[in-house]
């Protein structure tokens, strides 16, 4: 099915201006989850391929487990090379930025975050290195730092045929493109959507792509949404669900065999342990011969030794 995974219909707009390309190239920039509210993934499930830029270690790592033809950056990409400081948000991992004080309204959703240093390198320095020559579309959200990474580019060298950029700011609805959307159209960009969210723009002498490209956002309707069809296990609707039901009775059937820092990464995850202490508590529980006997009851319902309905 022709399924959207990112979060306002960027995804299926772009797929409309690009109508009929069963190859391409894309910069994905904040890319977050190589999946979930993903921009480009739509274009990775069809053949395209690119740059994803994540500066949150933990999502970036993995893109080489699920999307091993692109090229993922961990780090950021800013006005000027070196180094900045970088506020994860935890949890929330959408709401992380550079911008502190939008780190720290995200506090109101109950999170805190942690500042790390991280290395900044340009948009311009990045297609260098690279060697990119033609790039169907950028697509930028880095939480408020949208304009740095903009004037960051080279516009003569490095052109991309469609722009996306988040263009309110963070956790509200006002008006942040007014910062560098003056710049962008100077450089040969023309404004051709606002989706509610984000602002497109076309390269001015890509007209074809400027003819397909919608003036007004589509119904919400016009594609499925990735959230309507559930987690994978429990929704028959989800195209992966005889998968997810394969894989769930060959999971409950291993834990007796799985490795006991395994067992203790897959709770603490669950459980949404972080804590050394807490940690250090769960790997002592599952030595005890309690714990092997109740991996030993869960198992049983699916490895042959009792008989179940499934």
């Amino acid at each position: 099915m022709d399924l959207s995974y990112s979060q306002n219909l960027e995804d299926y707009h772009l797929s409309l201006a690009f109508a009929g390309q069963t190859t391409g190239t894309y910069i994905d920039v904040g890319a977050g989850h190589p999946i979930a509210d993903n921009v480009s993934f739509w274009f990775y499930e069809r053949g395209w391929q690119g740059i994803v830029i994540e500066p949150q270690p933990d999502l970036a790592a993995l893109y080489q487990r699920l999307r091993p033809r692109d090229f993922a950056v961990c780090g950021l990409i800013g006005r000027h090379c070196g180094e900045t400081d970088f506020h994860m948000v935890e949890r929330l991992h959408g709401l992380s930025t550079t911008v502190e004080d939008n780190a720290q309204q995200a506090k109101a959703f109950g999170v805190e975050y942690q500042t790390i240093r991280m290395p900044v390198t340009t948009l311009a320095k990045l297609c260098e290195a690279r060697d990119l020559g033609s790039i169907d579309f950028l697509k930028i959200d880095v939480e408020g730092a949208e304009g740095d990474v903009l004037f960051g580019g080279d516009w003569t060298r490095f052109r991309p045929k469609v722009i996306v950029a988040e263009a309110v700011s963070p956790g509200a609805t006002l008006q942040a493109w007014q910062q560098w959307e003056p710049f962008l159209i100077a450089q040969g960009y023309r404004f051709v959507l606002f989706d509610t969210l984000n602002r497109f723009y076309v390269a001015q002498e890509q007209r074809e792509i400027m003819a397909r490209f919608p003036s007004e956002r589509a119904p919400w309707h016009a594609v499925r949404h990735m959230y309507e069809i559930g987690r994978a296990p429990v929704d028959k609707q989800h195209p992966d669900h005889a998968l997810a039901q394969d894989l769930a009775r060959g999971f409950w059937a291993s834990l007796p065999y799985l490795d006991a820092s395994l067992i203790t990464s897959i709770l603490s995850r669950g459980r949404r342990i972080a804590k050394p202490d807490e940690l250090a508590a769960l790997a002592s529980i599952i030595e005890t011969e309690q714990f092997r006997a109740a991996l030993g009851r869960v198992a049983c319902g699916y490895d042959g030794g009792q008989v179940v309905d499934d």
